[in-house]
């Protein structure tokens, strides 16, 4: 009898192993600038992060991995992102189509508007935006480096692709120990890099549909419309209240003249919600801006792009959810369509299961170690939600947290997307229905 691997965990085993691959390199000798082998745990944590595009650390990039070193870490990252953009394109194609994957998928979704003939064909795709976006903005990138800042044309190069690459896939690496601080006024660095990780971290299938239909938006999907109007509207809110918190605060941006604030801030409200790269010192900033983080941070990006999170699709859905059940209506509705509730179930699935994997982590964490409580809980929802930004605790912590945060990642990264999947393709309709009854609520 032949065995055969729910699409889903073949997502996972993929990623599993090329996180084992990563590791592997990034121990031998030839990664480490001193020629000696790093230590498992710090191979280890560093692939993690690369793979699940996250980009916490707990040794700096650019000075503890050489050359090959972190041209391996770039290559993990770019294939995290590429992959799981196309695993999760072609599992929600699976998903709003029903169909069960084995040599070819021949499917479109629900509008009609995602005509791909085979798995090949979604790869070419998004292969086909992924390098043209990060050739265009380490174009852009390079010229800049070398023309205002004087690096030699080989190292602007080098930090273009390496930043471009990061920014797209979300990944948050940087070969800079300050990330990008040293550029936080200089927007001819900071613009190029938003743009990239919101292309990547929008989800391919918003990409596809605003190409195919770009003049008549009345034709995007629902999926579509819901993902732009939440990303605007958490864009716009990360900026406005990163501003009211901040504007004063002498660590960050209080000494900035207003071009520079707006800038920072809007940044950060953008890197915030998956990218992990930062201007202003994250360790530095009021309470009430890590609270912002927190919720920012979990709700991540775009489903099926390089964005972590629970995604904001999720999170749009539940609140048309809340809307219905305060206005008395039986159906979550928008744009004219209806959210089904197969669509609502998996959404409060993936929320609760998201909660309880950061609640977990932080718990487990809190048990082995001294620091404090807002900081750790920073550092869970980062992993969690594949951000990678940090407040400075992740080399304090002990192995055993940093093993968490490893599988907070992973987690974060494959099995909400997997999850989503699997609860998806598992649903079947029951031959009865037990009487109805309703539970007190509230």
């Amino acid at each position: 009898m032949k065995f055969l691997l729910h699409p889903s965990q073949t997502v996972a085993l993929a990623f599993l192993m090329a996180i084992l691959f990563g590791t592997a390199l990034l121990m031998l000798p030839l990664a480490q600038t001193d020629g000696v082998s790093a230590p498992w745990l710090t191979a280890f944590f560093t692939a993690v992060s690369a793979v699940c595009v996250t980009g916490l650390v707990i040794v700096d990039t650019g000075t503890y991995w050489s050359s090959f070193g972190q041209i391996v870490i770039m290559a993990l990252f770019q294939i995290g992102g590429f992959g799981m953009m196309t695993a999760a394109t072609l599992l929600g194609l699976m998903v709003n189509r029903s169909l069960r994957l084995r040599t070819k998928l021949i499917s479109q979704v629900e509008t009609h508007t995602l005509g791909l003939g085979d798995v090949g064909s979604v790869a070419r795709l998004v292969f086909t935006v992924t390098l043209l976006a990060e050739l265009l903005i380490a174009a852009l990138l390079t010229l800049r480096l070398h023309l205002a800042y004087d690096l030699p044309w080989h190292e602007a190069l080098w930090s273009g692709i390496f930043h471009a690459v990061s920014a797209f896939n979300n990944a948050g690496f940087s070969i800079h120990p300050d990330s990008l601080m040293r550029y936080a006024t200089d927007a001819l660095v900071l613009l190029p890099v938003m743009l990239a990780i919101v292309v990547g971290g929008i989800g391919f299938p918003v990409l596809h549909d605003l190409r195919a239909k770009r003049h008549d938006p009345r034709h995007w999907s629902l999926h579509t419309k819901l993902t732009l109007l939440a990303t605007g509207i958490l864009l716009l809110g990360g900026f406005l209240v990163l501003l009211l918190f901040e504007w004063a605060n002498p660590a960050t941006l209080g000494p900035m003249n207003l071009p520079d604030k707006l800038l920072s801030a809007a940044f950060a409200s953008v890197s915030a919600r998956t990218a992990g790269f930062n201007s202003i010192d994250i360790g530095a900033m009021t309470h009430e801006s890590w609270a912002l983080h927190y919720f920012l941070m979990f709700v991540g990006g775009g489903s099926a792009g390089t964005a972590g999170g629970v995604k904001v699709g999720t999170v749009a859905i539940l609140a048309l959810l809340v809307i219905a059940e305060i206005r008395g209506r039986s159906d979550s509705e928008a744009f004219g369509r209806r959210v089904s509730l197969s669509a609502q179930r998996q959404a409060i699935t993936v929320l609760v299961l998201g909660s309880a994997m950061v609640v977990l982590g932080t718990i487990s964490i809190l048990i082995h170690t001294d620091l404090p409580t807002d900081k750790v809980i920073f550092e869970v929802i980062s992993a969690f939600g594949t951000v990678g930004l940090s407040t400075g605790i992740t080399a304090e912590l002990p192995p055993f947290g940093q093993l968490v945060l490893t599988v907070l990642m992973f987690t974060g990264r494959v099995g909400i997307i997997t999850l989503a999947a699997s609860l998806a393709l598992g649903e079947r309709r029951m031959p009865f229905r037990y009487p109805e009854e309703h539970p007190i609520v509230g």
